[in-house]
Order: C-alpha cells, then sequence, then structure tokens
C-alpha cells in the first residue's frame, strides 16, 4: 500500500452510476446489484478509491448478470481518496483513520447481514486495499478460509497478478504459487497478465481496447474461479487476486506474510 501505483489512474466517481442501488447494509452505505433472492453472494472490498468508481460497479453489474448478489460497501464511510497529489491531503492520516482493521470488522459485519438474509455461499474479491482487507478476513475461523501467503490455506485460491507491479511483482507471485501448490488438499491457480501495472482490472482505460480486454479477460477469469469453486457447492468461499485483477484479492500487496518479504507495507502495519 505504500507504493505510489496505489494511487495512480484515480477514477472519476460517481454516486449515481451503474445498474443496482445504494442502500444501507450491514451497517454500511453499500451498492447492490443483482437478484436479491439469490443465495450466492459476492463481496467486493474496493481499492482506496472506494466503492462510487465506475469501473467497480460495472464489474460488480456483470458479476451480478451471472446470478450473483453483488455488494459493493462504502468501507470509507464517504471520505476515499480523491486526489493523491492534493498539498493539503495525509495518507498517513488517512490510513489510519481508514486502517484494514476496521476494514475487518465491518467486512464481517456485512457477512452477518447476507447470511442473515438466507445467503448460503459467500465469496469476495479484494483490490489494493481491500485485498489486504480480504487477507486478514481470510485467517478468520468464522470464515473457515485463509488468504494466499498465509501456512493454513483452507480453500481454493486464485492470483491473477500483473506483470508490471512494485508491490507484489511476478516472481513474488509465483513463490506464493510454489506454496499453495504444495497443499494439495486444495486447489490453487496462479496467472500473470502481460504488459498491464498494478490496478489493470478497475483501473483500466476504457478507451485503451488492450487494457479492456485485459481486464476482462480477468473479470472471466475471476467468475469462472468461483463457479468451479465453492460458490454454490461450498457455504464459505473466498477468491484472492493480485493487482487488481479480480478473481480475490485484486491489487493487494502481500509483503510480510510466509516468509515473503519484498518491499514495505509499513503504511497498513504489515
Amino acid at each position: 500500500m505504500s507504493s505510489s501505483q496505489c494511487f495512480e489512474n484515480p477514477p472519476t466517481l460517481s454516486s449515481t452510476c451503474g445498474e443496482g442501488t445504494v442502500q444501507e447494509f450491514g451497517g454500511l452505505q453499500t451498492y447492490i446489484t443483482g437478484s436479491p433472492d439469490s443465495k450466492l453472494a459476492i463481496i467486493l472490498i474496493s481499492d482506496v478509491f472506494g466503492y462510487e468508481a465506475p469501473n467497480l460497479r460495472k464489474l460488480a453489474d456483470k458479476i451480478a448478470g451471472t446470478g450473483f448478489l453483488v455488494v459493493v460497501p462504502d468501507f470509507f464511510y464517504g471520505d476515499p481518496i480523491i486526489d493523491f497529489n492534493d498539498p493539503n491531503f495525509d495518507v498517513n492520516s488517512w490510513l489510519k483513520v481508514h486502517n484494514v482493521d476496521k476494514g475487518n470488522e465491518d467486512t464481517k459485519a456485512v457477512i452477518a447481514a447476507l447470511r442473515s438474509k438466507g445467503v448460503s455461499a459467500i465469496g469476495a474479491a479484494g483490490f489494493c486495499w481491500g485485498g489486504v482487507v480480504l487477507v486478514k478476513l481470510a485467517s478468520s475461523t468464522e470464515l473457515h478460509a485463509a488468504v494466499i501467503l498465509h501456512p493454513d490455506v483452507k480453500v481454493p485460491i486464485a492470483i491473477l497478478g500483473a506483470e508490471i507491479d512494485h508491490m507484489s511483482p511476478p516472481e513474488q507471485l509465483k513463490q506464493f504459487g510454489e506454496k499453495l501448490s504444495a497443499k494439495s488438499e486444495f486447489d490453487s491457480f496462479v496467472k500473470i497478465f502481460p504488459g498491464v501495472a498494478h490496478g489493470w482490472t478497475v483501473k483500466y482505460n476504457v478507451e485503451d481496447e488492450s487494457a479492456v480486454k485485459s481486464a476482462e479477460e480477468s473479470h472471466l477469469d475471476m467468475l469462472n474461479w468461483f463457479t468451479k469453486h465453492g460458490i454454490g457447492t461450498c457455504s464459505k468461499y473466498l477468491s484472492i487476486c493480485h493487482a487488481n485483477p479480480i478473481p480475490i484479492i485484486l491489487a493487494n500487496n502481500l509483503n510480510g506474510f510466509d516468509g515473503v518479504k519484498h518491499g514495505s507495507s509499513k503504511l497498513l502495519g504489515y
């Protein structure tokens, strides 16, 4: 999270974009799309730009179109990062207020709200800041899940990475993949997308045909992974994708976990 890539290509936020609606859910303002009666749900945990990012909501609508109820909570309580380069903006202060521990607790409240609706299978994808939240969440016994670099992985894991990612370079992700493949009881998958940078899954330029193609490919991979595992057959499932890919932890920083270190993520406490 200390990498400048986290703050590059900020989206133009829109409170009215998307096919869904904004409602209070689990104590948070939440973008909700898809059938309210679906027993299958996906939580999208945003990057630092929050839940009003058009590409993120577009992704939520796409997932909802395949039969899932999709929720995108406002984990920043109306205070996403708008302009990282604003001289009056203090990223350290912002991260102290919007820390991943708080995000973790808020996500648990959303999960509880989904369960109270009768949802039987829950998947989650985290982007950048959201990826770190998901890493913590995946080690929760409440979910019976663990994250990529956690030694006790308990769910199928997919890692979609970017070739150009200072926080989680391909070499590091491949190491994670090797550790995961050693756990034969759980399926794992590592895929590095060439020519794309950290955040490519939801911060792509819609006018760039190549960028759109890569993002859509990662979206399809995510949907296929959710369909292949858990959702519909398993009561609890977390998908984790890297570098803003979508299949689970998009654009997340894995530094400091599982004995693999690269760079620094001190701003997030890791």
